[in-house]
């Protein structure tokens, strides 16, 4: 299974990005498929995932603004990111949990907010 990330660039404050995920390999389902990130000196913590089944998950501190979703025909996992803070700023990660819960992740693409 191999991801690949795109969509991260430089934006300012109040302003907007779409991340994608593209999903490629061989597996016929997956459990579910997120985006991480990891600001400067800051551990990797989750930001948003959606399941196969198209329930959501969001840490509290993109709630409102993020929001995920996913195009199983293509298997690719999107990120829309409004309402940018500095403080958003990150290498931003997607994974894909198998049903077997093995994981994977995609290279990373960094996402620089200024103020």
């Amino acid at each position: 299974v191999q991801l690949q990330a795109s969509g991260g660039g430089l934006v300012q404050a109040g302003g907007s990005l779409r991340l994608s995920c593209d999903a490629s390999g061989r597996f016929l389902r997956f459990r579910s498929m997120g985006w991480y990130r990891q600001g400067p000196g800051k551990e990797r913590e989750l930001v948003a995932a959606i399941t196969s089944g198209g329930d959501t998950n969001f840490a509290d501190s993109v709630k409102g603004r993020f929001t995920i979703s996913r195009d199983s025909a293509k298997r690719t996992v999107y990120l829309q990111m409004n309402a940018l803070k500095p403080e958003d700023t990150a290498v931003y990660y997607c994974n894909i949990e198998m049903p077997n819960s093995s994981l994977y992740w995609g290279q990373g693409t960094l996402v620089t907010v200024s103020s």
